[in-house]
């Protein structure tokens, strides 16, 4: 398995307050797959990614990407991790309002060991024609398509997605996730959604639905849809 999370545990605050965003979590998925989480409103579902993303630490509990455990990794090493190997694309762009689209995508690739050619991950993503505008100049799901073009020119193992599409109206967010379809399919980038929207579920490969912190269920989707298809 690409992505193999063993009994993950991320506690919040302490005594009656506590609250367990991750109570024993155990997850997998394999190489290439698109995981859709689906996660309620406000249960700390941003947290599984920060965790899979060496954002965050566990409390216990173990995380492994294509066979490496990050759990036990150095603060240089997971840097390293981090700046090699994923892709982030979060709710709320966190573009650079003063750099221009070029701009943004370039900074990432001047880090990255093996970056994508930026000509033809602007192309794909249709925003080629955009390059030399500031983000304030762009709609909302061209942000967005700036920051899947930022997150995959460093060419990442692993693309990680909160609520992508959570600020972005039916058209707009049909198109981002026909560009993460895309970029799964000629990439093969292992891609995992967190999302409480039903419908990107059935889109994905895999579909696994968390509740109290903890695994619900697992299931792989025989019945995938293409991002076109499913009713948003």
């Amino acid at each position: 398995m690409f992505i193999e999370v063993n009994g993950a545990k991320k506690q919040y605050g302490a005594g009656e307050a506590a609250v367990f965003a991750l109570d024993g979590v155990d997850l997998s998925l394999e190489k290439g797959k698109i995981c859709v989480i689906l996660w309620p409103s406000g249960s700390g579902k941003s947290t599984l990614l920060n965790m899979i993303g060496g954002l965050d630490s566990l409390d216990s509990g173990e995380i492994k990407i294509d066979g490496q455990n990050i759990t036990r990794l150095s603060k240089k090493a997971l840097t390293s991790y981090r700046k090699q190997s994923v892709g982030f694309i979060f709710q709320f762009y966190n573009l650079i309002p003063d750099l221009t689209v070029e701009e943004n995508v370039q900074v990432v690739a001047e880090i990255a060991d093996k970056p994508l050619d930026m000509d033809e991950i602007l192309t794909a993503l249709d925003i080629e024609k955009y390059r030399f505008r500031f983000p304030r100049e762009l709609s909302g799901g061209q942000q967005q398509r700036v920051a899947i073009a930022r997150a995959m020119v460093k060419n990442p193992k692993l693309l990680l997605c909160d609520e992508l599409t959570g600020a972005l109206d039916t058209k707009s967010s049909r198109s981002v996730l026909r560009f993460i379809e895309k970029i799964n399919r000629e990439y093969g980038t292992t891609t995992l959604i967190i999302t409480h929207n039903e419908a990107i579920a059935e889109m994905s490969d895999a579909v696994v639905r968390i509740k109290d912190g903890r695994v619900d269920s697992v299931a792989e989707n025989a019945a995938k849809k293409t991002a076109d298809e499913i009713e948003l």
